[in-house]
């Protein structure tokens, strides 16, 4: 598994487009109103978003999105850093942040590559 993150609008997706030669058809784009568990393709964006819809429907369990990390075994997953500045009053956003925050870590850990991406200059921290 690959784990891409970085700050929204930070050049991500065309990173990892451009890098592993994917198309369209490669991609599962998660959205915030989906509250299904993504299609495993060869490249999932945005999975900080489909945290968000579990925990807007109320069927949010970090055990459940552990054992979904658990499986993606060779996919390319993006995920956007949402962890830094102020923390937002909306109870609903507050635990979208921290639910991200253990999902990105779990990520990390199992990932053989973790590369973060900030003004579209990609490091490879792992």
């Amino acid at each position: 598994m690959i784990l891409i993150f970085g700050g929204a609008y930070q050049g991500k997706l065309d990173y990892a487009v451009e890098r592993f030669g994917l198309s369209e058809e490669d991609i599962y784009r998660c959205n915030a109103d989906c509250g299904r568990e993504p299609e495993r393709k060869k490249l999932i964006y945005e999975l900080d978003k489909w945290i968000l819809s579990l925990i807007k429907v109320g069927s949010y369990s970090e055990e459940g999105v552990n054992k979904f990390i658990s499986g993606l075994g060779d996919t390319v997953v993006i995920c956007n850093d949402i962890s830094c500045g102020i923390v937002p009053i909306d109870p609903v956003h507050r635990a979208w942040r921290e639910a991200s925050g253990r999902a990105m870590a779990v990520l990390a850990k199992k990932s053989d590559e973790v590369v973060r991406l900030y003004c579209g200059i990609a490091t490879t921290l792992k």
